[in-house]
């Protein structure tokens, strides 16, 4: 057991979430911290007790490290992490020498994608398309069962699609991009305006959370699932957004699989069935082609670290080739009748 047990760590804007997986997926010990968001050292030294914490109780042999950002292609550098004030920081070499355990650093969607294919919703596919959203739209590619990241390793933002042109202005400094219409971000900004305007939904919005400071977007879901028909208009509206960007990424991929994942994906069917409808009403083609099927992704939001640790591990045991994904494939390909893409 010794050499299957990998940490993975999930960075995100305001969280750190961490865990110690084994070869399966399974999640064996957690632990959980707020991010400091200002100081890039405080990331570090808490990557690093956080390793040595678990390393204290299990013999850990890697980290991987999910990053909410732009990795480059050698998956070391973060190139640049709005929320994190990272720009251009050897995250891998610094983790590397402070812990002496291999490291590997990848976009959050990434490792978020690679789990799912791996343990989730996607296992058996040979292409993924992995949508997550939350606060943004983030996003992730396996392609014939190999994470793809793109030539500077960049690929997958799909959030900023632009899908109204002079539209919403967009935290990346574009105007109308697709994470504006179709995220966690909608709900929070209608929640806000509701709760300003003194409106019936905002005032229940008010009385589910405690108080009318303490409204966020998240409110919206179980507001809709207890029946408001006004809260489940608000989420069949950015399902609708959801689908249409979805058919977008369809005319370029033509994926057999969009798996959907992130805190806005708990609204469920509420989400996916008017995400559907648009797929099927606005994709090229449509009534002459196969369509995708759009399913929830299964692992929640521990499939980051899951994915991060088990991409770590793939890389800490192989030496070649460069992908750690490959190792997957050369090994299940290696048994007679399997196909490549399954589960060891």
């Amino acid at each position: 057991m010794a050499d299957r047990l990998a940490v993975g760590i999930d960075i995100g804007g305001t969280k750190i979430a961490a865990g110690v997986v084994d070869e399966d997926g399974r999640v064996i010990a957690r632990t959980r911290r707020e991010t400091p968001t200002t100081e890039p050292e405080a990331v570090l030294d808490a990557i690093v007790e956080i390793t040595a914490e678990f390393r204290a109780e299990l013999p850990v042999k890697a980290v991987g490290i999910g990053a909410a950002g732009f990795v480059d292609a050698s998956q070391s550098t973060v190139l640049f992490a709005p929320h994190l004030a990272w720009r251009h920081e050897p995250l891998r070499d610094r983790v590397a020498r402070r812990t002496m355990l291999p490291v590997m650093v990848d976009n959050d969607a990434n490792t978020s994608g690679w789990a799912e294919w791996r343990f989730g919703a996607a296992q058996n596919e040979p292409d993924l398309v992995l949508i997550t959203l939350g606060t943004g739209i983030g996003g992730a590619l396996v392609i014939d069962g190999l994470p793809y990241r793109g030539h500077f390793g960049i690929a997958g933002e799909f959030g900023h699609m632009q899908v109204v042109p002079g539209g919403n202005a967009c935290e990346c400094g574009n105007l109308g991009c697709w994470e504006q219409y179709a995220s966690g971000r909608v709900l929070g900004r209608r929640a806000a305006a509701a709760v300003a305007e003194g409106s019936p939904i905002g005032r229940r919005l008010a009385e589910a959370a405690g108080g009318p400071e303490r409204v966020e977007g998240a409110h919206v879901t179980p507001l809709a699932e207890s029946g408001d028909e006004e809260a489940i208009a608000w989420i069949a509206e950015v399902g609708d957004w959801l689908g249409v960007g979805m058919a977008n990424l369809a005319a370029a991929l033509d994926p057999g699989l969009f798996v959907v994942g992130g805190g806005v994906s708990d609204a469920r069917e509420m989400l996916l069935g008017p995400a559907r409808e648009a797929y099927s009403r606005t994709l090229t083609g449509r009534g002459y082609r196969s369509e995708a099927r759009i399913v929830r992704a299964h692992l929640g939001p521990e499939a980051g670290l899951i994915g991060a640790a088990d991409m770590a591990r793939l890389t800490a045991r192989r030496r070649r080739p460069a992908n750690p994904a490959a190792r997957v494939r050369v090994r299940a390909a290696a048994r007679s009748g399997r196909s490549p893409k399954r589960r060891r």
